[in-house]
């Protein structure tokens, strides 16, 4: 009997063994085929130093997005209500930010309802401000996100609400594309991730709307805001000198993404985290872990896209293709939310050190002016 239960354990042992072998195995092929068909996984990108790193202003109470006036000034959202220049807890509000880096409150958004990561986020001047003055911006009330449009110190005309909205995933990035319509990066608000899947809700999709907040001629989905779909969290969106539009994807647990935005496609969320090699979805350009990267805004400068980090602390720099990746400002200035460039040809960065997840110092958190 000994004899036999030996042999009876040991062909366990080997059956176990075996199987996890088969199991390590295929961890590492799925981990492969995250990686696979060409697809570059930026790892141990190497640090390199910019031209130069000066500070346009400080003391901001968690500085979202940035846009710039014809004259050069800047229009930056806070997040929160009541910005650190203006006790008023009863609005958040849009800053002008000069050259010289003097702060001036110009908009009061009284319908803002901050939570988590949603508040006030996004913010555009219309390609024809000159002429008509309007300046964009996408926000969370009590109900919803939407997308508003002011004349600086007036009031807000919402063009286009309903877009989901919750603590979480409130996406926000807008911008004008060289088409003159006006796109906008939505999330899935976190708790509901397969609303990313139906082209019927605006969560979780790349939107594209004309000024007026109708639907795009031209988008893929008939008479509705979608361009694209099956995304998790979008806060970044740029332009390359061919029109292409790059966004920048916040992944969950493994992968962020950084993606070639093509109207009617899928880009796989909640079904897929990075690499799918699925003929369904679009594979990314580029990933990267998320604990080195959590990207939020992107910028494209010649044949470059640059990365701000917010759990990496880091801005990435890297080609269109996803290749020759490099880091700029590891840890310097802790977190990176956003990163755009300004008429002079330099790049402006917000730091994110006030929102609840970073250290911020007492001249956090800032504006940072780089020389790439």
């Amino acid at each position: 009997m000994r004899v036999i239960r030996g042999v009876l354990i040991a062909a366990l042992c080997a059956v176990l063994v075996g199987t996890a072998a088969v199991f390590v195995v295929m961890l590492v092929r799925g981990n492969a085929a995250r990686s696979s068909g060409g697809i570059p996984t930026v790892t141990a990108a190497p640090e390199v130093e910019p031209a130069s790193v000066t500070t346009v202003a400080t003391g901001l109470r968690v500085p979202w997005d940035v846009a710039f006036l014809p004259d050069g000034t800047a229009l930056v959202t806070e997040r929160v209500r009541g910005s650190a220049l203006v006790n008023e807890p009863n609005a958040a509000h849009v800053l002008s930010v000069a050259k010289d880096g003097t702060v001036t409150v110009v908009q009061r958004l009284t319908e803002v309802v901050p939570r988590g990561e949603a508040g006030l986020l996004g913010i555009a001047v219309s390609p024809t401000y000159a002429t008509d003055r309007w300046v964009y911006a996408y926000y969370t009330t009590a109900n919803d996100n939407r997308i508003v449009r002011f004349h600086l110190g007036g009031p807000v005309e919402p063009i286009l609400v309903g877009i989901p909205a919750g603590e979480f995933h409130a996406g926000g990035r807008i911008a004008f594309g060289p088409d003159g319509m006006l796109y906008a990066g939505t999330g899935e608000t976190y708790f509901t991730p397969d609303i990313a899947q139906d082209p019927n809700s605006l969560g979780g999709k790349i939107l594209r709307i004309t000024p007026e907040g109708k639907p795009a001629p031209g988008n893929p989905y008939g008479d509705s805001p979608v361009w694209s779909i099956g995304h998790r969290n979008v806060q970044g969106l740029a332009w390359d000198s061919r029109g292409r539009l790059f966004a920048s994807e916040l992944g969950a647990d493994h992968f962020d993404e950084l993606n070639l935005i093509e109207p009617g496609r899928n880009y796989g969320w909640p079904v897929v985290e990075g690499v799918g090699d699925d003929p369904r979805f679009v594979d990314p350009v580029a990933t990267w872990s998320t604990a080195d990267a959590s990207p939020s805004g992107i910028a494209i400068v010649g044949d470059r896209v640059y990365v701000a980090c917010l759990r990496g602390q880091r801005l990435y720099r890297l080609r269109l293709d996803g290749t020759a990746a490099q880091t700029l400002l590891v840890g310097d200035y802790g977190r990176l939310r956003h990163v755009a460039p300004a008429p002079d040809g330099t790049l402006w960065i917000l730091t994110s050190n006030r929102d609840g997840r970073g250290a911020p110092t007492a001249d956090d958190d800032r504006i940072l002016r780089l020389t790439p």
